[in-house]
């Protein structure tokens, strides 16, 4: 087994998302690259959650290695690097809508009320916004602002 690979506790599909991306800081990061356009090191030390640097060093490796975030260099700052999507980690924003869709039902003070129109979107036809979606992160845009209400 290679340095990138682990050992599964179990195949199932559950246990293999939960491994691959499903913890709470990990899920952080995608929000801030897909809704934010987050893309640096710095950038997200600013997150809300306050992350604390070792655990947000320790995910951005893991990701990495999951191949869910690729490391590229700042065009702008050679001594930073940005953290991009891999094709894996944009097929994950489908989910994230998900999430977003059951946060706003259950939630009842969810910042989903604040994205109404992308929510009502979601709610429509997730697989065809995601489509969308997907194609403007992978371009290096964030979702947010321009779909806030």
């Amino acid at each position: 087994m290679g340095r990138n690979q682990k050992k599964l506790r179990s195949h199932c599909p559950i246990n293999f998302g939960l491994e691959t991306f499903g913890d709470k800081w990990s899920l952080l990061i995608l929000r801030d690259i897909i809704f934010r356009g987050k893309k640096t090191y710095g950038d997200f030390l600013k997150s809300e959650e306050g992350f604390s640097t070792n655990i947000l060093a320790s995910r951005l490796v893991q990701l990495e290695e999951r191949g869910i975030l690729k490391k590229g260099a700042n065009p702008e700052d050679a001594r930073k690097d940005f953290y991009l999507l891999t094709e894996k980690g944009l097929d994950l924003i489908p989910l994230l809508f998900e999430m977003i869709l059951w946060s706003a039902k259950y939630d009842p003070q969810s910042e989903a009320r604040k994205i109404k129109k992308l929510v009502e979107m979601i709610r429509t036809d997730n697989r065809e916004i995601s489509k969308k979606m997907i194609t403007r992160v992978r371009l290096g845009k964030a979702i947010f602002p321009e779909y806030l209400d």
